[in-house]
């Protein structure tokens, strides 16, 4: 490109400019190493004055593509620039098409990845352009590009209400290609509004496009699959009022919508699943597994106490498998401690039920050659809750292990419980040791005459005593059980685990509450807003935990 062209465009010296066109008007048809034209630049920097100038003296750089087959109008939609992407798109509407030889106007034209100016614009979220975009060409919210993805998809996706509206407004035949998923496997724009979260889409797609609701995604996953994976109640509710059915349709891989919010956890959407469909927790897999199962086999703890407290029949609680393997029996069979302890709990989970292999839970582990303390605690447990409901189906023990002393191998398990029993100990030593000097070194100091805390009176000050107190002393408890349960190691494997890690969540805790009222009974004259600023990031610290580890939070980690 001619240097002084150059330097007009990117400065938006229009003096220059005028200057060069009158010398040689062929000057604009330079281009940089990237093909780009002087409008291109134009487009991307802002430079109106400048644009309008270029138009004047050659229309046809509208359609001039740069190394990427950007036009100027894809330039100024993906950078924002809504006067240059108004300006272009009054030329573009005035653009003769050339419908014999198929050549598309400015409007449709689309760069390397098959993006129109539509696609660069709501890929960005500038609204405005879009609906700029969308005025002057209703139709081009329905072309696909690379990725078969339409500006409708992209739009439902970001959230951007009024251009969803705006394309919706304008009725088009729906072609076979457009009813097919994306190649990225994330499905139709119903799909789309639900990975975004964005309910108010999902209302207006009902509505306006009431089809979109039986489409599937490449893995045969419907929108329901993916609220339950996004644990969207709300989503989840709106679809399933809309559609029942969606419930009990499976994904190409046997699973129901319940066994995906069982997978990831989604404790709303198992609610609202089975509120509105409770038949649907009798769904099963190809391999004949129900949402327990899935919850047994996937660690989530809080989605299979979610279903123990939905689902009201014992026979889907107990349903076996093709393996003929209840929840119990695959809890068991995979050492989930956590589980096989819930499940026990409910009263209605039958601990006598045999499996293909003509196997009881226990007789699960019992068949083990080796155990570690965690499974010998699982055994202990079984063996209990079989003596208590079994005695009626004279069970026998696996003759071959009745008798045998079981080995404690060194496993992985048992490295990850030493390095988490290490962990609580040192944090609670921690916590003991801080809280422990903090008594001393009371906010506001002491009285020199007679001795006691100068702030003792203060509302705050009692509650950071009281706090303090509780923090040095869960600590204090935590770290003597550990230190005197190795005793009996078996029964220190979970129950000490389970209240060690209770009173360290609670020492914790109560440490926030100290360095709050701590701050703010010191600072709160001098300094009030320091005080509010600490007593909110204090209060939103736990907020945040639970945001990061939901509710993996309440178990301990094994």
């Amino acid at each position: 490109m001619d240097p002084t062209l150059y330097k007009a465009a990117t400065q938006g010296n229009i003096h220059i400019l005028q200057q060069l066109i009158q010398e040689d008007p062929t000057v604009l048809n330079s281009v940089t190493p990237q093909d780009n034209t002087a409008l291109h630049i134009a487009a991307r920097l802002g430079h109106k004055l400048i644009a309008e100038k270029i138009l004047d003296h050659g229309e046809t750089l509208l359609i001039m593509k740069n190394i990427d087959e950007d036009t100027p109008l894809h330039v100024a939609s993906r950078t924002g620039n809504l006067e240059i992407a108004a300006l272009l798109i009054d030329y573009a509407q005035n653009w003769p098409t050339d419908v014999e030889h198929g050549e598309p106007g400015p409007l449709r034209m689309t760069n390397k990845w098959n993006n129109t100016p539509l696609h660069e614009a709501v890929t960005n979220g500038y609204v405005e352009i879009s609906m700029k975009l969308l005025s002057a060409d209703p139709s081009v919210g329905h072309m696909m590009n690379k990725k078969r993805e339409t500006p409708l998809h992209i739009a439902a996706r970001e959230g951007l209400e009024k251009v969803v509206e705006e394309i919706l407004n304008h009725p088009w035949a729906e072609t076979q290609e457009e009813e097919e998923p994306p190649l990225e496997g994330t499905g139709s724009p119903l799909h789309q509004a639900v990975i975004g979260g964005h309910c108010a889409i999902v209302r207006m797609l009902l509505e306006k496009r009431s089809g979109l609701i039986k489409l599937i995604d490449k893995s045969g996953n419907n929108a329901l699959h993916y609220a339950a994976k996004k644990d969207n109640g709300k989503m989840t509710e709106i679809l399933l009022e809309k559609e029942p059915s969606l419930a009990y349709l499976r994904n190409f891989d046997g699973q129901s919508s319940l066994h995906v919010a069982a997978k990831h956890n989604s404790t709303s959407t198992i609610g609202e699943i089975l509120r509105q469909c409770p038949d649907a927790a009798e769904q099963v897999d190809d391999t004949g597994k129900n949402a327990l199962h899935i919850a047994v086999v996937s660690r989530t703890v809080g989605a299979l106490k979610c279903l123990l407290k939905n689902i009201n029949l014992a026979e889907v609680i107990n349903q076996a498998d093709n393996n003929g393997n209840t929840p119990l029996h695959l809890a068991a069979q995979k050492s989930r401690i956590q589980s096989t302890l819930l499940l026990l709990k409910d009263n209605r989970v039958d601990p006598c039920i045999l499996n293909n292999d003509g196997k009881t839970a226990r007789g699960v582990v019992e068949s083990l050659e080796e155990m570690d303390m965690y499974e010998m605690y699982i055994l202990e447990s079984l063996k209990k809750s079989e003596e208590r409901k079994c005695k009626k189906h004279h069970l026998l023990s696996d003759m071959a292990t009745a008798g045998k002393s079981f080995k404690k191998k060194m496993s992985t398990a048992d490295e990850h419980f030493k390095s988490c029993v290490g962990t609580y100990t040192l944090v609670a030593a921690l916590i003991a040791t801080v809280t422990f000097a903090a008594t001393f070194t009371m906010p506001g100091g002491y009285s020199q005459e007679h001795g006691y805390a100068l702030l003792a009176k203060h509302a705050a000050f009692k509650v950071f005593v009281i706090s303090n107190t509780i923090a040095m002393c869960s600590s204090l408890i935590v770290v003597f059980c550990f230190i005197w349960a190795w005793k009996d190691p078996l029964r220190f494997k979970f129950k000490q685990l389970i209240w060690g890690h209770r009173l360290l969540v609670i020492a914790s805790l109560a440490m926030i509450v100290a360095l709050m009222t701590a701050v703010y009974v010191v600072v709160d004259t001098q300094c009030k807003w320091v005080a509010v600023v600490v007593c909110l990031i204090c209060c939103g610290a736990p907020f945040v935990l639970w945001a990061i580890l939901g509710h993996d939070i309440l178990f301990i980690p094994v």
